[in-house]
């Protein structure tokens, strides 16, 4: 009997964690393609491969950050926040795994521990300056989001990272998604 009551104890609570993380995700690359876009089209010469990185990396960091303030007293915390900050790594398999059915080329597996090692090194900077258990509000993003911004930049352009940040008005993108993902996260019910 004690089984029977643990499952049903757990069954919708992993399914409210399945929900929400299928929520923060999908909200996840939509902004990561929104921003890394307007981005590239703000920026001649901008690397389109670096620019992809660099951006999901950063908005699973600050969507992980979103998660564990909105879900801080659910026992899923934890492991969603751990999930949203792996979307840059499942994202890399999802799409070397079609170009691998798709031009049978098993050869794209040499070069995973080069990517792998590069996602780790952007992921860890991203999580270096977005702290846990933090909502990444306005004024953190302004300062974060113009680092971002100098790692994508390609060398000498005419203005600073943080007037490119402001006349491609990328914050307000990034924090509506955030804002959408700790009220998804706070509700109740699902």
């Amino acid at each position: 009997m004690e089984a029977s009551m643990a499952e049903t104890e757990e069954t919708p609570r992993s399914e409210r964690a399945a929900r929400f993380v299928a929520f923060a995700v999908l909200g996840a690359l939509t902004v990561t393609q929104e921003l890394a876009g307007r981005a590239l089209a703000g920026m001649e010469g901008a690397d389109p491969e670096l620019t992809a990185e660099e951006t999901l990396c950063l908005v699973a960091t600050a969507t992980a950050r979103a998660a564990e303030v909105g879900l801080r007293d659910k026992p899923e915390a934890q492991v969603v926040a751990a999930t949203l900050l792996e979307l840059p790594f499942v994202y890399r398999d999802y799409l070397a795994g079609g170009a691998m059915l798709t031009e049978k080329d098993a050869a794209l597996l040499d070069a995973d521990d080069l990517v792998r090692e590069r996602l780790r090194r952007k992921l860890a900077f991203y999580t270096t300056h977005l702290p846990p258990g933090r909502f990444p509000g306005e004024y953190a993003l302004t300062d974060k989001m113009g680092l971002w911004m100098g790692r994508i930049s390609p060398p000498r352009l005419p203005e600073t990272p943080a007037a490119r940040l402001a006349r491609l008005e990328l914050i307000p993108a990034l924090l509506t998604h955030l804002r959408l993902v700790l009220a998804f996260a706070r509700r109740d019910e699902p």
